[in-house]
């Protein structure tokens, strides 16, 4: 384990600025097992900032590849009732949501793509109701990372397992913030950046976003009435959250019809325990028309065929360069990491938040103004530091917003 009162201070930051923890409020925890230690730190924190009860979920990384080695396809797609019924009465009664993610980015890589897949959809087919209390604000949630053995060698593969986590936690505590004196008021500073970005493109409008670089040359569309989020966010209730920590984006949803050209991914995406690897996505009127992958093919049609919407968009996240995640030089092999270092688009599912009014229409009032939906969310990487991005106005007229990875905008104007 790493230095206790780092670990104290992660714990904390998770409960205050995370989820943002309320006194008489219920906190549930998804865990792995190899994270017990620190699981338990945050729990008695969580008490003694008044939760009245801490539910934990935990998974074990050996146990799910063994089940999916010698489970029929019948038991992997049987959602137990009770299971959803469970995470449906903590959301109905106002629970926090804390993932605590630490999984090997090759678990499943032996395992057959297709047979992950129909998993993968039984999941998030039974789940739906329950993922609506998350993407439409209705309940405070956040994701965090700590290390595991298996992830750290993958990162760093040529230190021991104990070194490689040692290594793996001082990069987590850099990079958010638990390394500085007083953490939350760190996040505070950095919220405080992300929603000047934000305004500042809410207030611009834009009809349009028009990405190049080397292999990607594609024209965003943006619905009318698109919100740009990022940084912390506010349940229905008001009250602030921060989902993703770390998190270096501002995003707003791409019109589910109005995607053209083609995108080259600039790192690995980890999808189902399989890498996905040197792919690139063709658009044709906001559909994937055509797609290629160097490894991972399978695993990359399995997802384009989860659901009708899994191969159009439902994501278009902005992120320089030059932040602290790309800075570091390091592939984590693990999406909330890496989609912090770089822009990034996803596949599937959009947050109707990021419409005016977004989160009190019918599936199909979002789809008529332009917002996708679908069972799966998967984010993949597409910036790096020769990506230029334009801004195309409802005159036609072409804005710089990124030059060579980087803000081109003036936030104070």
């Amino acid at each position: 384990m790493a230095d206790k009162n780092m670990l104290e201070k992660y714990a904390e930051l998770a409960l205050k600025t995370g989820v943002n923890l309320q006194r008489n409020q219920a906190l549930v925890i998804n865990s792995s097992i190899e994270g017990a230690d620190f699981t338990r730190i945050v729990a008695r924190k969580a008490y003694e900032h008044g939760a009245k009860n801490v539910h934990i979920n935990w998974t074990d990384d050996e146990l799910t590849l063994l089940k999916f080695k010698h489970a029929s396809e019948e038991v992997l797609t049987d959602i137990p009732r009770w299971q959803v019924e469970k995470h449906l009465t903590f959301a109905k009664d106002g629970a926090a949501l804390l993932a605590i993610r630490s999984t090997n980015p090759d678990l499943l890589k032996d395992i057959d793509p297709a047979k992950v897949a129909k998993a993968n959809k039984a999941s998030a087919e039974a789940m739906k109701e329950f993922r609506g209390y998350t993407m439409n604000d209705r309940i405070p949630w956040s994701i965090i990372s700590i290390p595991t053995g298996d992830w750290a060698q993958k990162i760093y593969p040529d230190k021991s397992k104990e070194e490689a986590i040692e290594s793996l936690w001082e990069e987590i505590f850099k990079i958010v913030r638990v390394d500085q004196d007083d953490p939350v008021a760190a996040w505070e500073k950095h919220n405080q950046l992300l929603h000047e970005a934000r305004a500042y493109l809410n207030k611009k409008n834009y009809r349009a976003l028009v990405f190049k670089s080397e292999g990607t040359d594609i024209r965003f569309e943006l619905p009318q009435g698109h919100i740009w989020k990022g940084g912390a966010a506010e349940t229905t209730e008001g009250i602030a959250f921060n989902p993703n920590m770390p998190t270096e984006e501002v995003f707003t949803v791409p019109h589910k019809y109005g995607v053209n050209g083609k995108v080259t991914a600039t790192k690995p995406l980890v999808y189902g325990g399989n890498r996905i690897e040197g792919f690139s996505l063709t658009f044709e009127k906001g559909k994937v028309v055509g797609f290629e992958a160097e490894q991972g093919y399978d695993t990359l049609k399995h997802l384009l065929e989860t659901d009708e919407g899994a191969s159009r968009l439902g994501e278009l996240a902005l992120v320089p360069h030059a932040s602290p995640i790309s800075q570091s030089g390091l592939i984590f092999y693990n999406t909330l990491f890496d989609e912090n270092a770089s822009c990034h688009i996803a596949l599937g599912k959009a947050y109707p938040t990021n419409l005016k009014g977004g989160s009190k229409m019918s599936d199909q009032e979002l789809d008529e103004h332009g917002v996708n939906d679908s069972l799966t969310h998967v984010d993949f990487m597409i910036g790096s530091a020769d990506l230029d991005i334009d801004g195309e106005t409802y005159e036609g007229k072409l804005e710089p917003v990124f030059r060579q990875g980087a803000w081109a905008l003036d936030f104070n104007e």
